[in-house]
């Protein structure tokens, strides 16, 4: 859909008779109120639906909170998980009055975006594609007291419940790490992930493929094609809702956090992405791994701030019990052909100048991808811009580097906190164009703390085991 006409055409011949109004809170959880059908004329998709912004958390205060969400017509769905028929509007956030865009919505940060990298005159669009992953558990139990604190996940798949007595146990348990494409009847959500992919293409999200992922307990990615900063984050959040509701559909839970399980592989977003102006795609040339000078400026750009834009692609506690040394995560910021082990990877699977693009790996699914891809974009922009040099490629394994040579190679931080303080001090290049304000960092670096302070206070259950005897 492309106009508002061509939306209210199609709730008619759908049947709809409610619309369901999303947009994207500063964390990346969508959030909705639904009004009925009659309610949505061509006028609403320039003056808006009404609501009270003081209850989205790090946005309005009481006394000025009335806020306006104006629907984009080419977000346009009708929602397969609803049981009256309901058609699906994304939004961005406006201000009464003015109509003026709220800038601490992650949507409209994203617009921003899009419309500075046309300013600059570089490119027309950036093209981006993220590789998501996520487990889908049988079972999750979680809560935290003053006096008691614990978690239990657990899957049908799982190894651990080789023992388990499931009346009967069939076996086919996927052992740690060893994920990465059995078939049925160990990959046990073979047909589960088909039907997520067949709603997706549905909704209109041309899929790539998608697979089982290295660790145990069902761990998935599902891969959808590339495309513009602002549609590929429209369809990362239908991504995950469309994953949810069918998992949920057959008595699942699909997690997006990135580290759910001690000892096996965490969920990664890898995220390609490149330039293009016109028809050409600026990322091909004749340097190292067929790149142009444009993309190895953006390279420069991406690794000079990638400490900042741990703030943005790894916004949890729990995303550094998934980038941490020593392990196979990329925390080293380097870049290489083909080299998983480097942050900024180069694919080299087709040689085609269309093909060409940078893959950075330290992305994980917990990540606003409004706020990711836009903060990838400006880093990378900065580099082109200022011509960065992003130094001699690093085309070895860097897990199994000597120590000293290792101690050369620069890491992503080693905590949320510590990403938080990279990004306070490293932000101008994300307030350029007024694509970020400072206050949008100020507000998101505060509540972000509160996250840190919440989890630093509490004592964790293996402290018990290590420590009760003290």
């Amino acid at each position: 859909m492309s106009t508002p006409k061509e939306v209210i055409e199609m709730a008619k011949k759908s049947g709809a008779k409610l619309v369901d109004i999303k947009f994207v809170d500063t964390f990346g959880t969508w959030q909705h109120f639904t009004v009925p059908i009659q309610e949505l004329t061509e006028a609403s998709f320039e003056e808006g639906f009404g609501f009270d912004g003081s209850s989205i958390r790090g946005w309005k205060s009481i006394e000025a909170s009335d806020m306006l969400a104006i629907p984009d017509p080419s977000t346009a769905f009708i929602d397969p998980f609803c049981a009256v028929p309901t058609l699906s509007l994304t939004c961005t956030i406006a201000e009464t009055g003015t109509l003026e865009p709220y800038s601490r919505d992650p949507r409209g940060i994203a617009v921003k975006a899009e419309q500075y990298l046309k300013s600059t005159g570089l490119a027309d669009v950036a093209v981006l594609g993220p590789e998501a992953e996520f487990f889908v558990f049988d079972n999750v139990q979680f809560d935290t007291k003053s006096h008691t604190s614990f978690y239990t996940v657990d899957s049908i798949e799982a190894i651990w419940n080789t023992g388990a007595d499931e009346m009967p146990n069939l076996g086919h348990k996927i052992r740690h790490k060893e994920g990465y494409l059995p078939v049925p009847p160990l990959d046990q959500f073979q047909d589960l992930r088909s039907e997520m992919v067949l709603t997706m293409m549905d909704l209109g999200i041309q899929i790539e493929c998608h697979h089982h992922e290295v660790a145990t307990a069902g761990q998935a990615e599902i891969d959808f094609r590339f495309g513009p900063l602002l549609k590929t984050a429209d369809n990362m959040m239908l991504y995950k809702y469309v994953v949810r509701n069918v998992a949920r559909r057959h008595g699942k839970y699909a997690c997006f956090m990135p580290k759910p399980l001690f000892g096996d592989n965490g969920s990664g977003m890898h995220t390609h992405i490149s330039l293009w102006k016109g028809d050409t795609p600026l990322f091909a040339g004749n340097g190292y791994a067929g790149l142009s000078q444009v993309a190895m400026n953006f390279i420069g750009g991406v690794l000079k701030h990638a400490p900042a834009l741990c703030a943005f692609c790894n916004p949890t506690t729990n995303s550094y019990k998934r980038l941490v040394p020593g392990y196979e995560a990329p925390v080293n910021l380097a870049y290489s052909a083909r080299n998983r082990s480097a942050a900024v990877r180069i694919p080299t699977y087709s040689q085609s100048p269309k093909a060409k693009r940078i893959e950075y790996r330290p992305p994980d699914p917990s990540a606003n991808p409004y706020l990711a891809f836009t903060a990838l974009l400006m880093a990378g922009l900065d580099g082109v811009l200022n011509k960065i040099d992003p130094g001699e490629p690093m085309d070895k394994n860097l897990y199994e580097l000597p120590p000293e040579e290792l101690a050369k190679v620069p890491q992503v931080p080693g905590s949320l906190d510590a990403a938080l303080t990279a990004l306070e001090k490293d932000h101008e290049f994300l307030t350029k164009g007024d694509v970020f304000t400072v206050d949008f960092i100020e507000n998101y670096v505060a509540k972000k703390r509160a996250e840190a302070d919440a989890i630093r206070l509490r004592p964790h259950p293996y402290e018990f085991f290590l420590y009760s005897d003290v």
